[in-house]
């Protein structure tokens, strides 16, 4: 009976570190399969969350270069702008001038019409005082 019951007990025993091996073998693949696909995931994670870094930075870099391109072409409207406020300021004083010239012209005009009339009073006068001496 007892070589019987430790037979038995033997094969149980065999069973059961057949069985916990199995058991392990699978533990030990399924672990080996969450680690493969927790790598895999963090990979993915990670790839993911630097797409969204190079976007950023790319981003952020073209937002630098259209800002200093407007800065540029807003230094060149000031430029332009400037430009033509002395074109103006030329061409108003020019105007003023012409305006000057015109009101100069007038005014010798009329010194030239005071002067001929004056002229003439005093050559008619003498002219009169002439034909009254000789007679």
């Amino acid at each position: 009976y007892k070589s019987y019951l430790s037979t038995m007990l033997s094969q149980a025993m065999k069973r059961y570190q057949t069985k916990q091996s199995i058991q392990r073998e699978a533990q030990e693949a399924n672990k080996k399969r969450i680690q493969v696909l927790c790598s895999d995931l963090n990979a993915l994670l990670v790839d993911k969350m630097n797409n969204r870094v190079v976007n950023a930075y790319l981003n952020q870099k073209k937002l630098n270069e259209q800002t200093k391109l407007l800065q540029n072409n807003a230094a060149d409207l000031q430029k332009q702008s400037d430009q033509w406020l002395k074109l103006l300021d030329s061409f108003n004083m020019a105007l003023k001038e012409l305006g000057d010239v015109v009101n100069w012209s007038k005014s010798m005009e009329l010194d030239m019409k005071k002067i001929s009339h004056t002229l003439a009073y005093a050559h008619k006068g003498y002219a009169e005082n002439s034909s009254v001496m000789e007679s």
